[in-house]
């Protein structure tokens, strides 16, 4: 075999319908760099940072009676385009199945033209680079294995937040702390869900039409609609371009991201409660923050970010009503199995939910 017919990348195919490159570059041009510290202030958040993951495993585990399996977690603090680079590879890994069946589709000439990579590479980094600059932590359950345990921090965003409020950055970084750590707790007891959500994921984009033509002229009427912002006020566009059976596979995805995101806000609240002093203050902080308005709303509207901050609330209500009538043992049982988690009209009637797995 010729050296040059080698691949030693391990990225897959999807370079062959998306330009990373060019979505990079796009993500980080919309994203900025953010607020600027000094090396050794830099050097201290890191430090900081790891120290505060470290003790919000301990915190969680105790808390919630779950543990985490493996190597322990560690803090990656890094900048916004860092964020975008590290979300792209997990994007790539986690689609990949769908973009093999585009490109085959695509090989076939089912159309003409074939598919405008850097175009649509455009569009991703855009919306990602709009993301960077909200998101201040992440677990990725998507890493490669010699990752594992690695929770990103975006260090930009952490002190523009803390320096605008006001914030004691012991306590905030805690705080978040405590949020990621739960989703790796989550992940490494239930050594399920990773696989699940894939599956899930997967499932979901096998309703995919895969007419290259057809996903381009997707991607250019979400552009007009988030421009126009008529008739998006309500629900994302995302989701009205969904088909029947997609919305009904959307509806199980929504469940299970609202309890892995509301056990997450119930956990680092317990946790934090009576712990740190500054709860109620980075509270209201957090809550005027993801209240945005204007344009910016109707944007987050368009792409479903909006939906992201309603599951916290969703599936904070579902955990807490669920620990006060079964205690956590009870709750715990929704990570024992698939099929013990809560179906999307069981996330607003608990009880049906109490009642069939208990």
């Amino acid at each position: 075999m010729e050296t040059s017919a080698v691949d030693w990348s391990m990225r897959g195919r999807a370079p062959g319908l998306i330009d990373w490159r060019s979505a990079s570059t796009v993500g980080r041009n919309v994203a900025g760099a953010g607020p600027s510290s000094d090396p050794a202030s830099r050097e201290l958040f890191r430090q900081e940072m790891s120290e505060a993951v470290a003790t919000a495993e301990a915190l969680v585990s105790e808390f919630t009676g779950l543990s985490v399996h493996g190597p322990t977690s560690r803090a990656w603090v890094m900048g916004r385009g860092d964020w975008i680079d590290a979300n792209f590879r997990s994007l790539e890994r986690s689609i990949e199945p769908m973009l093999v069946r585009t490109i085959a589709v695509a090989e076939k000439g089912r159309t003409s033209g074939g598919l405008r990579t850097k175009a649509l590479g455009a569009q991703i980094g855009g919306l990602f680079g709009y993301v960077s600059r909200k998101v201040l932590g992440q677990f990725d359950p998507f890493l490669p294995p010699d990752d594992e345990g690695l929770i990103y921090f975006v260090g930009p965003n952490i002190l523009d937040v803390e320096t605008r409020s006001a914030l004691d950055p012991h306590d905030f970084r805690l705080w978040l702390a405590l949020h990621e750590v739960t989703h790796r707790v989550q992940f490494s007891e239930a050594n399920w869900l990773r696989g699940h959500v894939l599956t899930m994921l997967d499932s979901y984009l096998q309703m995919t039409d895969l007419d290259p033509k057809r996903i381009m002229d997707s991607l250019r009427r979400v552009t007009e609609d988030v421009r126009g912002a008529s008739h998006w006020r309500t629900i994302g566009v995302m989701y009205s371009l969904m088909t029947p059976p997609q919305r009904e596979h959307f509806h199980k995805m929504q469940a299970m991201m609202s309890l892995i995101e509301g056990h997450a806000t119930f956990v680092m609240n317990g946790v934090a409660e009576g712990r740190i002093e500054t709860l109620d203050r980075m509270r209201v902080v957090l809550a005027q923050r993801r209240d945005t308005g204007g344009i910016e709303r109707l944007f987050q509207q368009a792409i479903g970010f909006d939906h992201k901050i309603k599951q916290y609330g969703a599936g904070e209500a579902f955990v807490a009503h669920v620990v006060e009538r079964a205690g956590m043992e009870g709750l715990n049982r929704a990570w024992r199995s698939p099929s013990n988690l809560p179906s999307a009209d069981e996330m607003s009637e608990p009880d049906r939910w109490l009642a069939r797995v208990l």
